[in-house]
C-alpha cells in the first residue's frame, strides 16, 4: 500500500494533518506514506515517525512545464490512495492524475469529478478534539476499517535541540525556577492581530500577577512591530520582556517554546506548534477567524481561547462573513481585554510556577 496525503497550506493545516498518518500508520503500519507540502512547512514534520517521505510543490507556480513535470513524478509514485485535505484544483488534478485507485477529498462543485470518494465539510464535532481534527479524520473511511475518533497533533523534538534551547534561555538570563510565557504578538496579517494598545494591557496584566518572564515571537522582519507593543507596556512589564530572545529557525522556536509554561496570543500556527508540544495555550481568535473550527482541544485550563463573539454574538448575526472579515478592526477594538480578563487570570494562575 502506498498512500499520498495532500496539504499545501500553512504550517497549522499542515501540522494538523499530520495526523492522518498516525491512524494509517496504525492500520497499514508497511504502507509508503508520503506527504505533499509547502516547503517552508517542512520544519513541524521533521522526525514524525509515521511520514516515510516529505514531498514538495508550490501550485502557485505559473509555468506548465514544472506542473507538468510534477504530474509525471506523482504519476510515476504509482500511489494506491490519496488523500487530498488541501481540496484546490491543482491538487485535486494532481490527484486524478496519479491514477491512484482511491482518490479522497472535501465535496466541492468545481474539484467533485476529480475524486472517488468526497465528503462535506460541515460536521459536528463528538470529542473536544473539535472539527478541523475530526473532519480530517473522516477522510480515511474509504481506506480504515477503524477510524480513532481523535488524534492529537505532535511535533517531534530531539533531545538535542531541545537541550540547545535551555542552554540558550540560560545563557540569555533567564530563570528556570520562575514562570516563562511564549507571546505571539503578531497574527499572520494584521486582520489576525490583536490591537497594540490591548496587547499590551494583557502583558501588564500577566506580570503584575505572576511576575513572569516574557518571550516575543517574531521574525526580524517584524521587529519594529514587536518594539511598538513593548514601548506600550509599562517599565515594570519591560523589565520582563526579553526583546532580543528570537529564532529565525522554525525548529529552534518550537524547541524554545517547549521550555515555556505557556504560550499566549494571537491564534496562528504558534499556539498549534504550542499543543502539538503540550504547552498549555491562551489563544486570541481574530474577529474573522471562526474559533469553533480552530479551538482544538480547549478544555478551560490547559487550552483556552477567546473570540468577540462570545461576548458579542449579536454582531455576528448582524454582518455576514464577509462583511465580518472586512470589519476586522473594528470588531478587534470592542474586544477589550477587560472582557476575557478574569479568564486570562484563571488561566495564568493554572499554568505558572
Amino acid at each position: 500500500m502506498k498512500i499520498l496525503v495532500i496539504q499545501q497550506k500553512m504550517i497549522g493545516d499542515v501540522l494538523t494533518s499530520s495526523i492522518l498518518f498516525e491512524a494509517l500508520r496504525k492500520e497499514y503500519p508497511n504502507a509508503q506514506l508520503h506527504y505533499l507540502v509547502y516547503a517552508h512547512t517542512t520544519p513541524v514534520l521533521e522526525h514524525n515517525p509515521f511520514i516515510d517521505k516529505i514531498l514538495h510543490f508550490d501550485f502557485k507556480f505559473k509555468k506548465l512545464i514544472q506542473f507538468s513535470c510534477f504530474l509525471k513524478e506523482i504519476r510515476n509514485e504509482q500511489y494506491d490512495a490519496v488523500i487530498d485535505v488541501y481540496a484546490k484544483l491543482g491538487s485535486a488534478v494532481a490527484s486524478k492524475y496519479s491514477k491512484a485507485e482511491v482518490r479522497v477529498s472535501f465535496n466541492k462543485w468545481y474539484t467533485k469529478a476529480f475524486y472517488t470518494h468526497h465528503f462535506s465539510r460541515n460536521i459536528i464535532p463528538e470529542t473536544n478534539a473539535g472539527p478541523a481534527i475530526e473532519k480530517r479524520l473522516r477522510l480515511l473511511k474509504p481506506i480504515l476499517k477503524n477510524i480513532p475518533k481523535e488524534i492529537k497533533p505532535k511535533i517531534y523534538l530531539t533531545a538535542k535541540e531541545k537541550l540547545k534551547a535551555k542552554e540558550y534561555l540560560e545563557s540569555a538570563g533567564i530563570i528556570s525556577s520562575k514562570t516563562l510565557y511564549m507571546v505571539s504578538v503578531l497574527g499572520s496579517k494584521e486582520s489576525k492581530t490583536f490591537p497594540f494598545n490591548y496587547l499590551a494591557e494583557i502583558l501588564d496584566l500577566i506580570v503584575a500577577n505572576t511576575n513572569a518572564q516574557l518571550l516575543f515571537n517574531y521574525i526580524p522582519s517584524q521587529k519594529s512591530d514587536a518594539l511598538k507593543i513593548y514601548e506600550l507596556c509599562n517599565a515594570h512589564t519591560q523589565k520582563s520582556i526579553f526583546i532580543n530572545i528570537f529564532r529565525q529557525d522554525l525548529r529552534e522556536f518550537m524547541a524554545l517554546t517547549s521550555h515555556c509554561d505557556a504560550l499566549i496570543g494571537n491564534e496562528g500556527g504558534a499556539v498549534n506548534m504550542a499543543k502539538a508540544l503540550d504547552v498549555p495555550t491562551f489563544a486570541i481568535f481574530s474577529p474573522g477567524v471562526p474559533k469553533e473550527n480552530w479551538s482544538m482541544y480547549e478544555n478551560g485550563t490547559t487550552n483556552v481561547s477567546v473570540h468577540i463573539k462570545d461576548y458579542h454574538p449579536e454582531l455576528f448575526t448582524k454582518y455576514s462573513t464577509r462583511e465580518v472579515k472586512q470589519k476586522s478592526k473594528e470588531l478587534y477594538d470592542l474586544f477589550k481585554p477587560s472582557y476575557f480578563e478574569e479568564k486570562l487570570l484563571n488561566f495564568i494562575n493554572a499554568n505558572s510556577k
